[in-house]
């Protein structure tokens, strides 16, 4: 058994929803907290979230409460607390929940990114706003509607002790969703963040009709650079191999369900990012985390040059029939 009764989700969008019908599917006393009071009020008169997770009914005991300070304090009283907002809110977010947050109550990051201008990582920001926090993070090969409508689905959870990341599988668990723990924050992150800017890669290079030959090298060279990274930030190669390193990696990347391949599949095709991202609501966090990376990699000095051909494209500095020659004229070296 857990000491886990109470759990509470922030962020209704598709994963945050996901991850809420997860908890109360495994017994958990479960609120989502939304931020727009308006569609927490969409989504009780509907009994589901339409705008970010259709076709998957809400269950009736799933409290689903509104931008209010009353609501959010309750919320983050729970006795574990899931953050799945975009990456680039987690720092506003940590400084409005300081004051409500138990430090001995998880505060599991579920947002995959990098902080654009300073580098840092979800668990870097939370040490510095939130200190002696419990923090942990949940990552892994997760569409959203896949785990919402109860399809087998696997993550990692890391956390820096091994009993908190415990206590977070056991409150998780339940029928097809197995949790599996961790211990390297840093390669968990890495690899989640850095994931989404190589499924944009991958993307452009089947909507540009590069082949399967040229996405496979992509994918394999790519997860050569996240290792790079991941190393310098202090992180494990084995986590790298596991589900939320290689195995994210590869749903990411081999599937238009992905936010990120898709969009990167769009730019293949010749639109422009910003007409893309006009159409959509949802968030693609591989667009503002490859700035990111690059950034981290230069201060690192790691060599990422896929992630770095990607920040170009995306801000205009160079095309991709450009970038691709680029990169096939780079020295040939060794493997490994």
């Amino acid at each position: 058994m857990t000491d886990i009764k109470s759990l509470s989700v922030i962020g209704a969008g598709a994963w945050g929803t996901a991850l809420a019908l997860i908890a109360a599917r495994a017994g958990r006393d479960t609120q989502l907290w939304v931020r727009r009071p308006e569609q927490a009020e969409v989504m009780r008169r509907d009994g589901a979230n339409k705008r970010y997770l259709p076709g998957v009914g809400l269950p009736p005991d799933l409290r689903i409460a509104g931008d209010l300070p009353d609501a959010f304090s309750a919320a983050l009283s729970a006795d574990a607390v899931l953050y799945a907002q975009p990456s680039q809110y987690f720092r506003a977010f940590c400084r409005a929940a300081r004051p409500y947050l138990a430090p001995t109550s998880p505060l599991v990051i579920c947002a995959k990114g990098i902080e654009l201008g300073s580098g840092r990582l979800m668990t870097e920001i939370a040490a510095e706003e939130l200190p002696g926090q419990c923090i942990a993070v949940l990552s892994g090969p997760s569409f959203a509607a896949e785990a919402a409508r109860g399809l087998p689905t696997a993550v990692a959870i890391a956390a820096a002790e091994d009993t908190v990341a415990q206590r977070l599988m056991a409150a998780l668990s339940h029928a097809a969703f197995r949790p599996y723990g961790a211990s390297d924050l840093v390669g968990v992150e890495v690899a989640g963040a850095t994931k989404n800017v190589l499924a944009i890669a991958c993307g452009m290079v089947i909507g540009r009709g590069l082949g399967e030959n040229a996405r496979a090298a992509l994918i394999t060279r790519g997860l050569a650079e996240v290792s790079r990274l991941a190393l310098a930030k202090g992180g494990r190669s084995e986590t790298l191999m596991g589900l939320a390193g290689f195995g994210d990696l590869i749903l990411t990347c081999c599937s238009l369900k992905s936010r990120n391949t898709s969009l990167g599949h769009e730019l293949g095709e010749g639109r422009k990012v910003a007409d893309i991202l006009a159409q959509r609501h949802t968030v693609a966090e591989g667009v503002t985390t490859a700035a990111a990376v690059v950034a981290l990699a230069e201060q690192l000095q790691v060599d990422m040059p896929l992630c770095r051909a990607v920040d170009d494209i995306l801000s205009g500095r160079i095309n991709i029939d450009t970038a691709v020659q680029t990169l096939l004229a780079r020295p040939l070296k060794r493997e490994f």
